[in-house]
């Protein structure tokens, strides 16, 4: 009696899904970005994410056993784009900055690197804020204004402003060092 076929696991269905997407998903992004070598990275990005989406559930089928994968796919190509394209903005306007200070001041390499890194982490930050929360934190940080001022200005209770300062904190947290700590 031949033994039934396996269910297939997460790695075959990554497979299955590379292997039958791969090539449109790289077409789509090239023709988006005009730039092979940037479609071949984010294509690789993309299926990389795959790896780490959240398994399938009794109430979710998670994101290797989807209806519509190329919708997902361009979904998540499309939010890596945007991330890149951002990323590409923000190392330009330092890199201007940079240009404007005097050769002695101009920082070491590493230096510029750390920089661009913290500001990428404070980019994914702030854009996972809800827009209250990103409010009251920018007015408390870079502001420097008491909770009452902050209160005053939003046009909220002073409670309601350490809510959001709270959430900003744990959000910072959570994309800092995972959910596990």
């Amino acid at each position: 009696m031949p033994l039934a076929d396996p269910l297939p696991t997460p790695d075959t269905r990554l497979q299955a899904l590379y292997g039958a997407h791969h090539g449109w998903l790289l077409g789509w992004l090239r023709k988006k970005l005009n730039n092979q070598h940037q479609a071949a990275d984010l294509t690789h990005d993309t299926f990389a994410r795959l790896l780490g989406a959240p398994p399938a559930t009794s109430s979710t089928p998670g994101a290797l056993a989807l209806r519509s994968p190329r919708a997902y796919l361009t979904t998540i190509a499309r939010g890596l784009m945007i991330d890149s394209f951002r990323r590409a903005d923000l190392e330009q306007a330092y890199l201007a900055d940079l240009a404007a200070l005097p050769p002695a001041l101009h920082p070491s390499p590493e230096e510029r690197l750390l920089a661009l890194q913290t500001l990428e982490a404070l980019g994914r930050i702030l854009d996972a804020m809800t827009p209250k929360t990103r409010q009251a934190w920018l007015l408390s940080r870079l502001d420097g204004l008491a909770h009452a001022d902050i209160a005053a200005q939003m046009k909220v209770s002073v409670p309601r402003v350490r809510q959001y300062l709270a959430n900003a904190a744990r959000l910072a947290y959570q994309l800092q060092f995972g959910e596990a700590h």
